[in-house]
């Protein structure tokens, strides 16, 4: 009976010592939520790994080692249940199989569109791999390595990868990090910071799929979108920019008030809706308000702030019921949207589009935050 009882008393001490410490600390609320790491499975002989941050209130990143990709957001409705408002897999080889159209990943070396595969920087023509997203094998299909980076009001996590001299064609080394903040105001911030040894171009974006209902929705067709651009970008087969830029005022593109994104779509046949670049009014580099997002069903709202000169608004138009994601549901057409923040596309060979070569010497760096709340 006496070894009972200090076995007891023993017990009872680990598990209050146990609750004192795993208490929330009203100063610093953050720093009792540890950022939970798994295993995802192997590719090329190499563990990929998945990182979920979360914040006092409940919202969840996760952010997966392979492409950098964010796989998974969730956040409250207006009810506060929490669900996920991003489009994703429930296994790694999905991720990094035909069913992938860049779920979440980090795009580059150069996002979007190159014409023809080709570019010249000094005289020096360049033949890459592919003429679309980086090369055959770009950013999102490359291992990338994570650090966890500690603060006391938020998480982050800094994604890194070395891009080789020639890799798809392009040229010099480059050195890119990417930082994915946890904020207790419930904003996802995206640093972008890169370096190189040779002129190179660079455009990186983030291709996550959104649809804020949570799955109450299938489609995106009414959620309501402002984007702040009076021009977009004129395209051509293909979806290659023209060169021209052209005001947005009594076309299908102007979101300048709030349009349900289904509103003007079937006016856009040739690209079965809406993949177009949008010229934002920002020409200094600094953070703007991009586009604001508000789902009816759920409530939830997001808005978008970035340091680039444009945002692409891709509704989600060759989404297939024949591929499955997460939890088993089948996606469909237009059942999600992104807003990738970027340069140009086809900058290399535009000279009037904004600057997208980096030299050695010099550092890339842009900022995205997407922020949500809501709205009753």
């Amino acid at each position: 009976m006496k070894k009972l009882l200090v076995f007891l008393v023993i017990a009872l001490t680990a598990f209050v010592l146990f609750k004192c410490h795993s208490k929330k600390d009203p100063k610093n609320p953050a720093a009792s939520i540890a950022i939970q790491k798994k295993s995802m499975g192997f590719f090329e002989g190499q563990e990929i790994f998945e990182y979920t941050m979360e914040n006092p209130s409940g919202m969840q990143v996760s952010v997966m080692t392979y492409g950098a990709a964010i796989s998974n957001v969730v956040t409250p409705d207006k009810n506060g249940e929490m669900q996920s408002v991003v489009l994703g897999f429930d296994s790694l080889s999905h991720y990094t199989g035909w069913q992938n159209s860049l779920m979440g990943s980090v795009v580059g070396r150069v996002a979007n569109r190159i014409s023809n595969k080709k570019f010249t920087i000094d005289g020096q023509e360049y033949t890459l791999t592919s003429d679309i997203h980086g090369g055959e094998k770009g950013f999102d299909k490359r291992v990338w390595t994570c650090k966890e980076i500690p603060h006391t009001d938020k998480q982050s996590l800094a994604m890194f990868y070395h891009s080789e001299d020639g890799e798809e064609g392009f040229p010099g080394n480059l050195k890119v990090t990417i930082t994915y903040t946890l904020t207790n105001n419930n904003e996802l911030v995206i640093d972008y910071h890169a370096t190189t040894d040779k002129a190179t171009p660079v455009v990186l974006t983030n291709h996550s799929y959104f649809n804020l209902s949570g799955g109450k929705d299938e489609n995106v067709r009414n959620t309501w979108l402002t984007i702040f651009a009076d021009q977009f970008l004129e395209f051509g087969e293909g979806s290659y920019p023209t060169g021209k830029v052209l005001d947005v005022k009594n076309t299908a593109f102007d979101f300048l008030a709030p349009k349900k994104i289904g509103e003007s779509i079937d006016e856009l046949p040739l690209t079965n809706g809406y993949d177009v670049t949008f010229v934002l009014n920002n020409d200094s580099a600094k953070l703007v308000l991009a586009a604001h997002a508000f789902e009816p069903l759920s409530g939830r709202v997001m808005e978008v702030y970035t340091t680039e000169p444009g945002v692409v608004f891709y509704s989600g138009n060759w989404l297939s019921e024949n591929v499955t994601g997460r939890n088993g549901v089948p996606f469909t057409q237009h059942g999600a949207f992104c807003l990738e923040t970027q340069h140009f596309p086809n900058s290399p060979n535009i000279p009037e589009f904004p600057n997208t070569i980096l030299r050695p010497g010099e550092t890339f760096t842009s900022q995205t935050i997407y922020k949500f709340s809501n709205q009753k």
